[in-house]
């Protein structure tokens, strides 16, 4: 009957939420916000409802993310997006309660992964896993990290960008900074505030990103419409910006990046160090498909850069392969209740 293993992988993210079922593959990616109206504190909406509200709900109903820099922040909010998305992934139907593995970013400290642990116990899991966020962005990446030989893994998502080597099944060395995929959504906003004087939106300045962003100057230019309010006037307009000027207003968030891993890199034993060479660094996270960011990192790091398929799926492919073969992983993974 294996109809019934109940197993659910979950990318907890600080932009969205992805779930796993291991022989189904991704079932779910929505993003990690919620609905709540402040009168009787009841939650409306979760995931993809709740994001279209963002920025236009009316004074008594606030979306906002439950979960900061890739941590949570709001308890009782990030249990019941948990219990919302576990219940739509095992359909209304099911009786069992899952096993659930969450990510955490690398970072975390013990009472964080605990904070994890006991949201996901109350969202109704069996039990309980946390493992870290490179660990299961390179096993879904195809990455085989039990051997002897090191690799290393960039992990940019919504609200971290985790940065690890990773040798034997464990992280060697690594850092987790909260500067990714918002940071740079806001300093595009900033920069179009400043420039143009227009107010636009984290939706607005999500999308500018994804259409004409890029890490590294182009020499033929994508140019966008903008729309927003001007700030002068008040009233709506629009402007048109390049790649160019873009990857000017996100210099100092793609150095922070940068930084990290260099960061690591000096930290790296010289055996591992020469395999990373041999290797190349792996990208992962939705953030890490900002056009031209392997290229960016190859010339400020000298080694080669590569993309991983599927960027924005490998750690949540990465808790659905751990969950299948848990005696495999048992070093890497922490908390069982």
């Amino acid at each position: 009957m294996s109809f019934f293993s109940n197993k659910l992988g979950i990318d907890l993210g600080t932009a969205n939420t992805l779930v796993y079922v291991p022989g189904k593959g991704v079932v779910l990616n929505e993003p990690s916000v919620v609905a709540v109206s402040e009168q009787d504190n009841k939650i409306l909406a979760v995931g993809l409802e709740a994001k279209e509200m963002i920025g236009r709900t009316p004074d008594n109903i606030v979306a906002y993310r439950p979960m900061r820099d890739g941590v949570i922040a709001d308890y009782r909010v990030t249990e019941a997006m948990l219990r919302y998305y576990i219940g739509k992934a095992l359909g209304r139907w099911n009786i069992f309660k899952p096993e659930v593995m969450v990510s955490v970013p690398a970072g975390v400290s013990s009472t964080e992964r605990r904070a994890v642990v006991e949201a996901t116990m109350k969202a109704g899991a069996k039990s309980a896993y946390v493992v870290k966020e490179p660990i299961l962005a390179a096993i879904g990446a195809g990455i085989p990290i039990h051997e002897a030989r090191g690799h290393m893994i960039v992990d940019i998502g919504g609200g971290t960008t985790d940065v690890a080597v990773i040798s034997l099944g464990g992280i060697v060395s690594s850092t987790s900074v909260k500067c990714a995929g918002n940071r740079i959504d806001q300093a595009i906003a900033d920069y179009i505030k400043k420039t143009f004087n227009l107010a636009i939106g984290d939706k607005t300045a999500e999308e500018i990103k994804i259409q004409i962003g890029s890490a590294v100057p182009l020499e033929e230019e994508l140019f966008m419409k903008i729309k927003g309010r001007d700030f002068v006037a008040g009233l709506p307009r629009s402007a048109q910006a390049g790649t160019n000027e873009i990857v000017k207003a996100i210099d100092k968030e793609l150095r922070e990046m940068i930084k990290a891993i260099k960061d690591v890199l000096q930290e790296t034993p010289p055996e591992l160090s020469a395999d990373i060479i041999d290797q190349g660094i792996i990208m992962t996270g939705g953030s890490s498909q900002l056009r031209n960011l392997p290229e960016l990192v190859h010339r400020r790091t000298g080694v080669h850069s590569i993309l991983a398929e599927d960027a924005l799926y490998c750690v949540a492919k990465g808790t659905g392969i751990a969950l299948e073969h848990l005696d495999t992983y048992k070093k890497s993974i922490i908390a069982k209740k």
